[in-house]
């Protein structure tokens, strides 16, 4: 890549988990992901994960990778906060590594160019400041 070029980053969302371990609130029809469970905020976890790329510059649209069950939920929710999204649908469920890997190898049939920044979709990041100074510092490598 050319040294004047900026990278374009590709987030992927990990969202395919059930959260069993926060039943019974977390349900396999309605896992944690899809809840407002950070008290700063109204919305899910899965869309304060994807408002947070927003300050991001040369970002791409979001890849969401989920299970069949959860595409609507995952659409929904993108739709409520106005986000357009690509979403990956796993065809069997088999933790994260392959998830990632379906996700790259996507990324990579739409832009050889494509620079993952994999996150989890249930998550609470209270010092976003740092979340951004590390994002940063891992794309001076990648560029």
């Amino acid at each position: 890549m050319a040294k004047s070029q900026k990278t374009l980053l590709t987030p992927v969302i990990l969202s395919g988990g059930f959260g069993s371990r926060l039943w019974p609130l977390s349900r396999r029809t309605f896992p944690k992901q899809f809840w407002p469970l950070d008290y700063n905020s109204k919305l899910s976890l899965l869309q304060n994960t994807i408002k947070r790329l927003s300050p991001l510059k040369h970002i791409d649209q979001p890849i969401i990778i989920c299970n069949e069950d959860q595409r609507f939920l995952v659409a929904e929710q993108c739709r409520e906060i106005d986000m357009k999204v690509k979403i990956l649908i796993e065809p069997i469920g088999k933790n994260t590594a392959p998830a990632i890997v379906l996700s790259a190898l996507y990324a990579l049939k739409h832009n050889n160019e494509s620079r993952l920044i994999v996150l989890s979709s249930d998550h609470i990041i209270s010092n976003e400041e740092q979340f951004f100074e590390a994002i940063n510092c891992g794309k001076k490598f990648i560029e």
